[in-house]
């Protein structure tokens, strides 16, 4: 069930039928409902016949095969428990931290792990998932294309959305109706099917009389990188870097302000946004160079990405401020001659191809690896245009 939505969606008053805005939908009100929470049927699963309904379903929509799981907005883990007893490997995201103590209690022994965060944003970190499952989420969202997105990316090649969603309320009903779904997911999948579970009481405990369905999403096999941009801040000799906190990936490291593309969005139009959200600046598209490109993957079992280093002089687009203290601990500037080594290993080996005048690199981890540079460690930057750059 969804830690964005009220429990019961087709009881709430509202006052538009598309998201409206939801006095229900912050922390505070999850933690008090998790004592209650899995009284619900549907959410608690206690009665065998809900039960034995969810978990035939939730067989026919996920792989036969044992697979990773990512299962957002995941309340007290009820659907979580299920895939982690027909073998899967199961990672559940809630913003309530009783709901996440609820679910851990639950699945305790289990081949399962339970995180506190947002179900738009996971913090998962580099991880990748053959299944996001997610159940009555999306609709609340203030973004639900941009979610999508986000979770597609969170996919293997050929990984698969399951989506159960539906529209609640007669008066004043809310939701997302099949069809808005059905178009939201089209432009990211190579197959899509659609079930209704409307006329199937024993999945809710009683009769309904309002669309719900599921729709579950198989995405390309192809080969597919995520694309990240960084922005080096050039200030004389120094460049500015930014503490990472709070993100579930390389927590504690340095870094240069980084994020990825959407799609449809080129990579400069995507550093400028970044550092804008980022770091306060306004750059212009003339404040800009690529200085460097990089392909990277970090310690299986992530995949492979593009980065793309773009520079940018001090006082381009105003003074640089720290706008994310939730994912960012502190801005500082460094000589790029005298690097810290607590930064993430990619970003360092960046910084030291672009300081000895390189333009392309190769940063592969292997597995053992760690996130952070090693200065005694193997050097895993490979130059494509020239000697190596720690030279």
């Amino acid at each position: 069930m969804c830690p964005d939505a009220p429990a019961d969606p087709s009881r709430q008053p509202v006052t538009e039928p598309r998201n409206p805005p939801l006095p229900t939908a912050d922390a505070a009100y999850w933690e008090a409902a998790a004592a209650s929470f899995d009284e619900e049927p549907d959410h608690g699963l206690r009665d065998p016949a809900v039960r034995s309904a969810w978990a035939a379903r939730l067989r026919s929509w996920l792989p036969s095969a044992p697979a990773a799981v990512l299962d957002l907005g995941c309340g007290t883990g009820s659907l979580s428990l299920l895939a982690a007893e027909q073998g899967h490997r199961v990672t559940g995201i809630d913003r309530s931290a009783r709901m996440i103590e609820r679910a851990r209690s639950k699945l305790a022994g289990r081949d399962a792990a339970f995180l506190v965060g947002d179900a738009a944003e996971p913090p998962v970190g580099e991880r990748r998932f053959d299944v996001v499952l997610v159940r009555h989420v999306l609709w609340a969202l203030p973004d639900p294309a941009a979610a999508l997105r986000h979770w597609a990316g969170l996919l293997t090649p050929g990984g698969r959305l399951v989506l159960v969603e539906g529209r609640w309320g007669e008066a004043d009903p809310i939701g997302l109706a099949t069809g808005e779904l059905t178009a939201l997911v089209e432009p990211l999948a190579v197959r899509m099917r659609v079930e209704s579970l409307a006329h199937d009481p024993a999945l809710w405990g009683k009769e309904v009389a309002d669309e719900r369905y599921v729709l579950i999403a198989d995405l390309p096999r192809r080969h597919t990188e995520v694309v990240d941009v960084h922005l080096v801040v050039r200030r004389g000799d120094e460049v500015l870097l930014a503490r990472r906190a709070g993100t579930g990936y390389a927590d504690g490291l340095l870094n240069v302000p980084s994020g990825h593309a959407e799609d449809g969005e080129d990579v400069r139009a995507a550093v400028i946004r970044e550092a804008a959200e980022e770091i306060g600046l306004r750059l212009a598209p003339e404040d800009l160079r690529v200085a460097l490109v990089m392909q990277h993957c970090a310690p299986p079992p992530a995949r492979p990405r593009i980065g793309w280093f773009f520079e940018a002089a001090y006082g381009a687009g105003g003074e640089p401020w720290n706008r994310e203290p939730d994912k960012c601990a502190e801005l500082v500037w460094f000589p790029l001659a005298a690097l810290p080594d607590d930064m993430v290993a990619y970003c360092r080996a960046g910084l030291d191809g672009l300081r000895t005048g390189h333009r392309f690199l190769l940063h592969w981890h292997r597995p053992g690896d760690a996130l952070a540079h090693d200065p005694s460690g193997p050097g895993r930057a490979v130059v494509l245009d020239g000697p190596d750059p720690t030279s």
